[in-house]
């Protein structure tokens, strides 16, 4: 008999109060496989779903030293025999086919697919080196998701994101044929596109003097300064913003290109912001979706168009210098860079 003999309980006179009978239904109920548990040894009730009998008629420990008979045995998943608690364990009772259990899980566990089986690696590698050459700045990381260049298709770091910073007008293009047809046909379709502007740009203007008083010559002056005066009493924009520098603006959106909640309206902007600051600013206020920062994609991006002067803005230009109180813009999408920077 084993030297750690345990009180008698109630059913029989053995020693079985170690672990309690595990309710229905519980984990303990079911039959656990060899690679289930986390340990060698086992509880009888995981083994034999029958554990009334073996509550009632108990087993003994097989242990040729011990032979107690225990109303809650433990099984050995490696010897395949029946122990009382004090020899549950391979140690304890000098397993005949110790690590065998061990041996049987190591396999199981090595035959599952492992988190990144049937994956390929990507054959590209997102972090590179910035496109400007005197720059070392590596791009495509968290602190620096690089910007990507659609004129020259490159990518650069956030000081040289700017076309004049990377000396893009001297750069060909990646990808592009030089003196091929497609660069014929891009070019052809460039200047197709410049010439709707120009005429839609023509039209919009027109529209734009019809809509300003129309008296004598001599008068036309002060008509003019009385729309500007109604311009600046009527104009929404942020009254943070001083009054010696602000400017006025109409603002519009096209239908044809871009969706707006509010077609048009009248705003005012800080004067020494730059275009693209006032786009993000007029895109708030006609509540139109912009998505610039977003996509790299040129159809998806959003342009200011100044009708007085017939051209698209560059994003980098100062608002102050190109534009004037009473101005009109339009905001349109998906018509590519400035024109005026492709040379024909």
């Amino acid at each position: 008999m084993s030297g750690s003999q345990r009180s008698p309980n109630a059913i029989g006179g053995s020693s079985s109060s170690h672990s309690p009978i595990p309710p229905s239904g519980s984990p303990h109920s079911k039959t656990i496989g060899p690679s289930s548990s986390e340990t060698s040894y086992v509880n009888m009730a995981d083994v034999d779903n029958r554990l009334a009998d073996v509550s009632l008629t108990g087993n003994h420990c097989q242990y040729e030293y011990c032979g107690q008979l225990d109303f809650l045995p433990f099984f050995c998943q490696s010897c395949r025999k029946t122990f009382c608690l004090d020899h549950r364990s391979e140690t304890a009772h000098h397993c005949a086919n110790e690590g065998a259990w061990a041996a049987r899980r190591r396999q199981a566990q090595q035959a599952k697919l492992s988190a990144g089986a049937d994956r390929t690696m990507r054959d590209y590698v997102t972090q590179k080196p910035c496109a400007s050459s005197a720059c070392k700045t590596v791009v495509g990381t968290s602190l620096v998701p690089g910007v990507h260049c659609s004129n020259c298709n490159r990518d650069y770091c956030l000081k040289h994101r700017l076309r004049e910073d990377h000396n893009c007008a001297n750069l060909q293009p990646i990808g592009a044929r030089s003196g091929g047809s497609a660069m014929a046909d891009s070019a052809a379709r460039a200047k197709s596109a410049l010439d709707k502007l120009r005429a839609w740009g023509a039209a919009k203007k027109e529209q734009a003097n019809k809509a300003l008083p129309r008296p004598a010559a001599q008068q036309s002056a002060t008509a003019r300064m009385a729309a500007l005066a109604d311009l600046k009493r009527t104009a929404k924009g942020d009254a943070k913003v001083p009054a010696e520098m602000r400017l006025y603006l109409h603002v519009e959106a096209e239908a044809a290109s871009t969706q707006a909640k509010i077609p048009k309206g009248k705003f005012y902007y800080q004067k020494d912001w730059v275009v693209g600051r006032i786009l993000d600013a007029a895109a708030r206020n006609l509540q139109i979706p912009n998505i610039n920062n977003q996509s790299s994609k040129e159809e998806d991006k959003l342009r200011i168009f100044f009708v007085e002067g017939g051209r698209l803005l560059e994003f980098n230009e100062q608002a102050g210098k190109v534009l004037a109180n009473g101005n009109t813009i339009v905001l349109l999408r998906g018509v590519g860079p400035p024109p005026e920077l492709i040379d024909f």
